[in-house]
């Protein structure tokens, strides 16, 4: 009979999802970064005499150029919070399951407190995603459990708790993945557009010690418009990556919850009728 047991709880291994690779993903967007930069807002067509360097912005494009060489990289932070937070998009619709996931949960509650396990798991099959596979790997415990007489009911509770835990904690870095990524654009965002805006602000004193006390008006204007550009690029990326990192962990809280909820469910339905 022990060997029984230990047969049934056997290691889960971690689901796989699929995700993008973060390293390739982020070398091939500061890539399109810089592309855009210098030869879509470099343009001279963007400038006043066609001089990218000396000339005056005509647009919009021509305004972001003059922030200088810190501007691809915020621009590149704009696009890896896009691309990750589409990515964690369909990886928490993939982990919803098939069917709705409150109506999901709300089933398995209905059928696990009528002891009907077979159903409940069918229901299981068939909604998929990381609830479903957690909800899985509890009920067959759970029946597995329910047959076992080398435990009492204490030892078989805290078997059961154990395995939903662990179910969890696997299947949680699946719906974490890249999230640390946006996570940190979120603060080191702010502190690379200082660093554009104490480069511009340095051209700008340059600016005024020029000309034996006589400041150049167009150097000054250009350093305090460089600063200026590169703070506001990296509060808006910031600003970007906080909300997409809040809506992502917003999600990835309610799918936790909702696993809670269907655990404690199956752990009373099992101390009530075992």
């Amino acid at each position: 009979m022990e060997m029984e047991t230990n047969e049934t709880f056997q290691p889960r291994r971690a689901t796989k999802r699929g995700g993008l690779n973060a390293p390739i993903t982020i070398i091939i967007l500061i890539g399109i970064a810089m592309a855009v930069f210098y030869g879509l807002f470099g343009s001279s067509a963007n400038f006043e005499g066609g001089d990218s360097y000396a000339g005056h912005p005509k647009n919009f494009m021509g305004i972001i150029y003059k922030g200088g060489v810190i501007i691809p990289f915020l621009m590149s932070f704009f696009l890896m919070v896009i691309v990750f937070g589409i990515d964690r998009y369909f990886a928490l619709q993939k982990a919803n399951g098939k069917g709705n996931i409150t109506k999901f949960v709300d089933n398995i509650r209905d059928l696990v407190g009528r002891n009907q396990i077979n159903d409940a798991l069918e229901l299981c099959d068939q909604q998929k995603g990381s609830v479903g596979n957690v909800v899985r790997e509890g009920l067959t415990t759970y029946k597995a459990l329910a047959n076992d007489n080398s435990m009492n009911k204490e030892q078989k509770l805290i078997e059961l708790n154990k395995t939903l835990e662990e179910a969890t904690t696997l299947e949680m870095p699946a719906l974490e993945k890249n999230t640390s990524i946006i996570s940190t654009i979120a603060s080191v965002g702010t502190l690379i557009a200082l660093m554009g805006t104490v480069i511009g602000m340095i051209k700008a004193f340059f600016a005024l010690g020029e000309g034996g006390g006589t400041p150049d008006a167009a150097k000054l204007s250009v350093g305090i418009a460089e600063a200026l550009i590169n703070t506001g690029t990296g509060i808006g990326a910031s600003a970007i990556a906080i909300i997409v990192y809040n809506m992502i962990t917003s999600k990835i809280d309610d799918l936790t919850f909702k696993i809670d909820e269907v655990g404690m469910s199956i752990q009373q339905s099992f101390a009530a009728h075992h």
